[in-house]
């Protein structure tokens, strides 16, 4: 019998800064951290082995990050969990005693029922799992045409580091256009313009019907009766919650799959905590539940559960996922955090929107400088913002925090028109036309007219 105060399940992203995070804020405690991989790679780096990085090599998060720390590390397979005895059984026999258990079980692919042929050679889906990544690369690499089906975040930056390597990249989304889901068209169809101008064919509005060939991919047959001859597939279809072992041991399963949680992230049993991809989440503007599943907002339930295991250390709780998100399609940076405005309307929302293109250098003749275009959604009646959207360089991703961070503490339009922002001419758009604040600045000017 292994003994230990926390055990957590699972070495990725969640994993494993619940596990240092819980080091961090109780020292005399021990850990253990139990995982299938013999080596982790970096989640949201994924799809750059395929171009940028060439190799899976480049992108493992060390072990060092936990056994420095004096946390303990298995690699093995979790079976079965006694809640009662608070003992888990592993697939080679061992049985290990806690106080505490984490479930860090994150997510599988998610292939759809519905599409034949997906079980033939050379149609590949994109987990967490080093070998059969470093499989897939290798097929990569002796093939000219390569068919992703799925226009979300992942099927998008594969498709533009496939570009790089490979001569014939074509991806298949059934909306009518890419990242529909998570911004608003107008940034949706920008992203698909910079996309096929970089090279990439793509085709929306049109799903995928079949996969076809003789026991090895060939082509694939579209919903109107088109093919295109492929050597590879790429399912980019989403990803479902690895909940499996929590639910055979009798722990709660929320209607989508998810392990049920409470703010801070307690499943029903008040010693086992769920967190990351394989937990439940709920909007953090509509309460509504999501299946959303982020690395980042993993992190941040996993700094919870960390501070939190034995009694509430802190009164920070999570008060549900502001569905934030970032990538780029080469120099241009791309963020969205809360609710379009699509999403607002079709939720019932009344709300004014704000809308400016400036520069995220100043002057616009400095080497390098790219147009940033910022979108404010806010509520009409309060002026809370509840969404923004980021076209522009490489440092969208920290203004699309920075509105995030806005929305976290329901931030008003007029405070942050009013901000006092940091700029200088290599790091930020002009303080004169800085692109958030004059943003919120149309959306001020836009709610005065309808006052009068």
């Amino acid at each position: 019998m292994q003994k230990t105060d926390v055990l957590v399940i699972g070495g990725s992203a969640a994993g494993i800064v619940a596990a240092t995070t819980g080091k961090s804020f109780y020292p005399d405690k021990n850990f253990l951290l139990l995982r299938l991989e013999e080596e982790v790679l970096v989640p949201c780096g994924i799809p750059y082995i395929f171009g940028s990085l060439g190799s899976s090599e480049k992108n493992l998060i060390p072990d060092a990050t936990l056994t420095k720390l004096g946390i303990k590390l298995k690699i093995d397979e979790a079976v079965s969990i006694d809640q009662e005895k608070k003992i888990c059984k592993t697939s080679d026999g061992t049985e290990i005693e806690f106080d505490k258990l984490v479930l860090a079980t994150g997510s599988i692919p998610s292939i759809p029922k519905w599409l034949i042929g997906t079980d033939m050679e050379n149609v590949f889906t994109i987990p967490k799992d080093k070998n059969y990544l470093d499989g897939l690369l290798t097929q990569i690499k002796k093939c000219n045409r390569v068919v992703i089906i799925g226009g979300g975040f992942i099927g998008v930056e594969i498709a533009d580091e496939l570009n790089k390597v490979i001569k014939n990249v074509t991806l298949v989304e059934v909306l009518p256009h890419i990242l529909q889901l998570a911004f608003d068209d107008e940034l949706a169809i920008r992203a698909e313009e910079i996309l096929k101008e970089r090279g990439v064919q793509i085709i929306t509005n049109n799903g995928v019907k079949e996969i076809q060939g003789k026991g090895k991919v060939s082509r694939v047959l579209l919903n109107n009766g088109d093919t295109i001859e492929t050597d590879v597939v790429i399912l980019s279809t989403g990803y479902h919650p690895n909940s499996a072992l929590a639910e055979k041991s009798g722990i709660e399963i929320n209607e989508l799959g998810f392990i049920k949680v409470n703010e801070y992230m307690h499943t029903t049993n008040k010693d086992i905590f769920a967190i990351g991809d394989c937990a439940e989440k709920h909007s953090f503007i509509t309460s509504s539940l999501k299946g959303l599943m982020l690395a980042s907002t993993a992190c941040s339930e996993a700094r919870i559960v960390g501070m939190n295991l034995f009694g509430l250390s802190t009164l920070r709780s999570f008060k549900g996922t502001i569905s934030i998100f970032c990538t780029a399609i080469g120099d241009t940076g791309f963020g969205v955090a809360g609710v379009t405005e699509t999403l607002a309307n079709q939720r019932g929302f009344n709300v004014i929107t704000g809308t400016f293109e400036g520069i995220d250098k100043h002057p616009g003749t400095l080497e390098g400088t790219k147009k940033q275009l910022v979108k404010l959604i806010v509520t009409h009646e309060d002026g809370i913002i509840i969404g923004g959207e980021v076209i522009g360089g490489l440092s969208t991703g920290e203004l699309t925090n920075l509105i995030g961070l806005a929305i976290e503490n329901q931030m008003t339009v007029n405070a942050l028109l009013t901000s006092q922002i940091g700029t200088h001419p290599l790091l930020t758009g002009p303080p004169t036309a800085y692109p958030v604040i004059k943003a919120a600045e149309m959306v001020v000017k836009q709610r005065r007219k309808e006052m009068l």
